[in-house]
Parts: C-alpha cells; structure tokens; sequence
C-alpha cells in the first residue's frame, strides 16, 4: 500500500474548507462513540451559599425591571450558556414583599420547586396558585404566567426550563403581555379540583402535552409517599421513586421535562445506576450524600435540605440518606423516551 501523501491530503482539505465542507472520516471516531459524551459535569450548589447574595440582588433590581429576578445556576464545565445540564436550565428566582413579576409568555416550559416563604403566588392563564415549601407548579409553553408576593418576606423558588433544548431547535418565542398582572380567571385551586381526584370533566380532550394541573402540592405528595413507604418494600436502585402525571393521559406532567420524587428512608442506601437522562436533583427534605463516578474518579456531595445537584447523562450515582429524604429530580427523559433514545444501566448489568 502506498504511503499517504499528506501534502495532498492538507491541500484537499484546504481546498474542501473553503467550499464550507470537510471529510466526515477526520470526525467519525468523535461522531460516532461507544457510549455518550456530554458537555457537562456533576455539580452541587449549596442554598446556605446562594441564599445571601441571591436576597443581595433584590436591592439592586426591582422584580419589574427584572422581568424575573433570577441567578442562574450554570454548569462550570459550560460558563455564560444557561445550563445545568446538556438540555436544561436552572436557576433561583427572589420575589420580594409587594412585587409582581409581570406577565408574558414563552415557549419553553418552565416548572417552580417552591423553597422558602409564605404568601407567594403564580398566575397561569389567570388562575391562581399560592406557593407552598416543596410545591412543584407548572408554567406550559405559550401560557400567560405572572408571579407575585403578598406576604411579609422573600420567596424564593427554583426554575428548571428547558430553555437549552429549545435554544438548540431554534424554537424560542417570547411575548411580553401589555399588562403588568394577566386577567383573573378560574378560582385559585380550580385545575387541581376538576382534575386531581381521579375524575375529568366527561367529554373533555386531553391537552397531550402538558398537565391541566399546574400546582402539585408537597403536602399531598409527602402524605402519599409515606403511605407508600410504610406498604412496600423500597426499590434497591431508587428507594420510593413517583412520577408527576397528567391525570388526564397519564403522561408526564410536562411534555419536554420529566419530574419525579424521590424518598430514601434513614440509613438507605442505593445500587449504583445510571441512564442517558440529564438529572437536576433537589434536596427538598432530609439530608445525605451523592456518590457520583466510578474508576476512581468518585465524587462525593454532601447535600441538605434546597441543595441542588446535577448529574449528566451516563454518569453513574449512588445515593444514602442520613435522613427520611425527598428530592425532587427534573430530567430530558421524556424527550428522549419519545425518540426511542432513552436508557439506563442498573448496577454492572
């Protein structure tokens, strides 16, 4: 076999760059790989550190100025590119007594994980929700949503929107509405009565994509996974493991974000696992550890109550509690799902 002329191969790539083409051959091996290679990296961001020069911002802009008064909790393997992880976004958002965030409307899908204060509210379309510790509320694409605070201290909540995913489809559309406040529609607590008891209204078409219920109360959730708990023996990978759904389809709650809860009893430890799915964890109760990587490349992140940690696609975790935990996991697996790409490895299987 004749030896490469690599002149003549540098000249023909010089020559293929100018005509905006290259060899697919040069990338195959980094195209085509055994198992993923993502972007990110496993993070943890500890609320006791946020809390303080997050409270620190709202004396130096106004929720209205703002439009969303939010510190992004970015990935440090991607700095300045608003994400967690590969798909999604997350950050911590500060409502100050008497504020509104005014009202406008996106693409993306955006949920809140409610982690401090009394008296907050979000609007969806008019009806409104007040804001609960651990609650989980649903903003769908395109709906109206405005969010205000008529208590006497700061709430605070954490987004997830899958604003990378998005980003990357080209597919963000904002509008702002004329208003500061959308008009007041269906009483607060209407969605949740007409479709959380396991009935819906007869005849009604299921939206099939987003949840008609955009408030999922801690409350009501803790109250069933402890029952829950107490009747069943815990799974070795996910300990007590629930999906949020739309009870109208039984999909998830969201269309482009799976979200779950998670209860690790005290003392439990879990399998190691992973899948593809890129996980933004929250500790919502409890207390315990992350145990993230292997062949020596272990992580360790000792996590608490409104701590956040991100784990990206086929990274392998473990997980102990200290505590009865909760955590509360955003994730792409519904996306990935529905593109038939989506898997997971249990122990050394």
């Amino acid at each position: 076999m004749n030896k490469p002329d690599t002149a003549r191969q540098q000249d023909y790539k010089d020559r293929l760059s100018k005509l905006g083409i290259s060899p697919l051959w040069d990338q195959y091996r980094d195209l085509l790989t055994l198992e993923p290679i993502v972007r990110t990296v496993p993070h943890i961001w500890v609320y006791a550190e946020l809390r303080d020069i997050l409270l620190e911002s709202g004396d130096l802009i106004s929720a209205k100025d703002a439009q969303r008064r939010v510190l992004m909790l970015e990935n440090p393997a991607l700095p300045n590119q608003t994400q967690a992880t590969d798909t999604l976004f997350t950050g911590l958002q500060l409502i100050l007594p008497g504020e509104v965030a005014p009202a406008h409307r996106h693409t993306p899908n955006a949920l809140r994980l409610i982690l401090e204060g009394d008296g907050g509210y979000t609007s969806v379309n008019g009806e409104k929700t007040v804001m609960k510790y651990g609650d989980y509320i649903i903003t769908p694409n395109w709906c109206w949503h405005d969010h205000g605070n008529e208590g006497d201290g700061p709430v605070i909540w954490q987004d997830i929107l899958d604003l990378p995913l998005l980003k990357s489809l080209g597919t963000i559309f904002y509008e702002g509405y004329p208003n500061e406040q959308f008009p007041a529609g269906p009483t607060p607590g209407d969605s949740l009565r007409r479709y959380g008891s396991n009935m819906r209204p007869a005849g009604l078409e299921p939206d099939k994509l987003n949840s008609p219920i955009f408030s999922y109360p801690f409350e009501k959730t803790r109250e069933t996974m402890e029952a829950l708990a107490r009747d069943s023996d815990p799974d070795p990978y996910h300990g007590l493991k629930m999906e949020f759904i739309d009870p109208t389809t039984g999909a998830p709650a969201m269309s482009s974000i799976s979200t779950f809860m998670q209860r690790l009893s005290k003392g439990f430890k879990t399998e190691r696992y992973q899948s593809t799915e890129g996980v933004i964890l929250t500790c919502v109760e409890g207390s315990g550890r992350a145990v993230i990587g292997d062949n020596g490349g272990e992580q360790i992140f000792e996590f608490t109550e409104k701590d956040i940690f991100v784990i990206p696609s086929w990274v392998p975790y473990a997980l102990e509690a200290d505590d009865d935990t909760y955590l509360f996991a955003g994730t792409d697996r519904t996306v990935q799902q529905k593109l038939g790409l989506w898997r997971e490895r249990r122990g050394n299987e």
